[in-house]
């Protein structure tokens, strides 16, 4: 049996999002972050799986009709897309969607509604769905959640791992068994980086950017993005006020990191390919996500750290400036 799992939406064509992230939710990093756990789980059960991310897109209608390709072009048996939900603040819960798979929908729904305490909304038939229409091997589409309701924000925060697993459990018609590992793993401290990461840095840790970080000028720049068109997804939509720079312009609601990456090894063109992400751990507990390159720092001679992060990352990371965080990148292209 083979799953090809894919994220709704994409990087440049964003999803629904809650106010404000964290402790709310942006559907695009969440359901990123679920489809990924996921196949780790199915793959450590022996279960096939291919995963998929838009990185390329720049329309509702080019997304759409990528994913819906890049599902009909994998040999597979079973067709999963994850999305979040979205409505005023008000709705809550799980549901997931289909136009043939009312059995598998419901025991999907049943199954998150369980692990992590949501409301049980159900299986409910869409015909009007460009997946569901287009894929053309049995398909579902799950909404996890809904990212604005502050009680299912709390909730799948939670029940992460728990949610992750009876997705993979449902879908793999099997026991996932132990949890698998986070990556990147810790290092020995005795040993270098492992050979497949470019970079490695390990050492205590700040926060910068946006419109409060009065650490940076109201004018200081980036170090390998020159306008806020060339990374969209990093900036907020429009320039604070009595600010001109792109570092206070930056978004502290998405998962950014700074190092002082070598720029023979990792150039700035390859810096500023958004495919590649760091993997930032708390090395404590072990917690790590995927973030972007966004600069060049903090300098060494005057803070002593190894990396600076956004605010929303320090804080899903659970860590607070002068913690230890390991960063290695790239750790693959989604």
């Amino acid at each position: 049996m083979k799953i090809a799992i894919s994220s709704g939406h994409g990087l440049y064509v964003r999803g629904a999002s809650g106010d404000p992230v964290p402790p709310q939710l942006d559907e695009v990093n969440e359901a990123r972050r679920v489809v990924d756990r996921v196949a780790q789980y199915l793959e450590q059960a022996g279960v096939e799986v291919a995963v998929f991310h838009d990185n390329t897109s720049h329309s509702q209608s080019e997304n759409l009709d990528t994913i819906v390709d890049w599902h009909n072009e994998q040999d597979r048996n079973l067709d999963c897309s994850v999305h979040f939900n979205c409505y005023d603040h008000t709705a809550q819960g799980v549901e997931v969607l289909y136009v043939s798979q009312n059995d598998l929908a419901a025991e999907m729904s049943d199954a998150i509604s369980v692990a992590g305490n949501f409301v049980d909304r159900g299986a409910k038939k869409r015909t009007d769905l460009a997946f569901l229409n287009g894929t053309n091997e049995p398909a579902i589409l799950i909404e996890i959640c809904f990212c604005d309701h502050p009680g299912d924000c709390g909730k799948y925060t939670a029940h992460f791992e728990n949610i992750c697993r009876v997705i993979a459990e449902v879908l793999g018609g099997r026991s996932v068994g132990e949890q698998p590992p986070i990556e990147p793993p810790e290092w020995p401290e005795d040993r270098p980086p492992k050979p497949e990461y470019l970079f490695y840095a390990r050492g205590t840790m700040s926060t910068f950017g946006g419109p409060n970080d009065t650490g940076v000028s109201a004018s200081e720049g980036l170090a390998f993005f020159y306008e806020p068109e060339e990374c969209p997804h990093l900036m907020l939509s429009e320039q604070p006020p009595g600010t001109t720079g792109m570092a206070r312009r930056l978004d502290t609601n998405v998962f950014y990191v700074a190092c002082r990456w070598d720029y023979d090894v990792t150039s700035k063109d390859m810096l500023r390919n958004q495919m590649l992400k760091a993997g930032v751990r708390n090395p404590r507990t072990g917690k790590a996500f995927a973030a972007f390159p966004a600069d060049w720092g903090p300098h060494e001679q005057e803070t002593g750290r190894a990396a600076d992060l956004s605010p929303a990352l320090a804080d899903a990371l659970g860590v607070s400036t002068d913690d230890e965080v390991e960063v290695a990148y790239p750790v693959g292209i989604d």
